[in-house]
């Protein structure tokens, strides 16, 4: 089967327009330092993300180092007839199970602790299998790749729910809500997990396949 890349094709990363290679500019042979420039947005285009498995391994570390206080410290908290106390995600949670809203509480639980942990492992599953090459179901896992970028964004749940609150809930001496430090560490892995599944190349998985199979051919 041939691919993209062997067929001289290259698609714009901003546009998603397949372009065909030229095998010139301006008189000049392309090599793999020249410059080339999407016909239809003029971005700079390239067959695989730059340093992609340097990029995403920085960010996946820097989301894994945050998720730590992101859970421990409290997120808000909630003040109502001069009582109330801080509140990290779990023991949130655990009182919207207390208080019969257990639908709100399952939908935190699997946006703000469920879904955040699945995508630093799958991420960091994918990373370690492009390391090693590994052959073991390609397709299979290009598709967790897939549903791992598109669901890590309804992560922030937990931080609209603190934007509505700290807007609606404000009756002065009667009730308060006020974020906390967990609120802005959970932010940050959000959005650093994010990027991470932005600059992570998915096929670099099936390149280390079709490198090792040309030289198995070639021997």
């Amino acid at each position: 089967m041939t691919t993209a890349l062997q067929a001289g094709l290259i698609s714009c990363h901003f546009c998603h327009t397949l372009s065909k290679l030229p095998e010139s500019i301006d008189g000049e042979i392309i090599n793999k330092n020249t410059e080339i420039y999407c016909p239809c947005c003029h971005s700079s285009l390239y067959s695989r993300i730059p340093n992609s498995l340097n990029r995403t391994w920085a960010l996946l570390l820097a989301a894994l180092i945050l998720y730590i206080p992101a859970n421990t410290l409290p997120v808000m908290t909630v003040i109502f007839w001069g009582e109330g106390q801080p509140d990290t995600i779990l023991s949130g949670v655990m009182h919207l199970f207390a208080e019969g809203m257990w639908p709100l509480a399952l939908l935190i639980f699997l946006a703000s602790i469920f879904i955040p942990i699945l995508k630093l492992l799958t991420l960091t599953g994918l990373l370690i299998s492009i390391h090693f090459r590994a052959h073991w179901r390609p397709k299979d896992r290009t598709i967790m790749y897939r549903i791992t970028e598109f669901i890590g964004r309804w992560s922030m749940v937990d931080i609209f729910v603190i934007a509505l609150l700290v807007a609606l809930v404000q009756f002065g001496n009667t009730a308060s809500v006020s974020p906390n430090l967990g609120a802005l560490s959970f932010a940050a892995v959000v959005i650093l997990t994010m990027f991470a599944a932005q600059t992570f190349d998915p096929r670099l998985i099936w390149d280390a396949i079709e490198e090792d199979s040309a030289k198995e051919t070639e021997k």
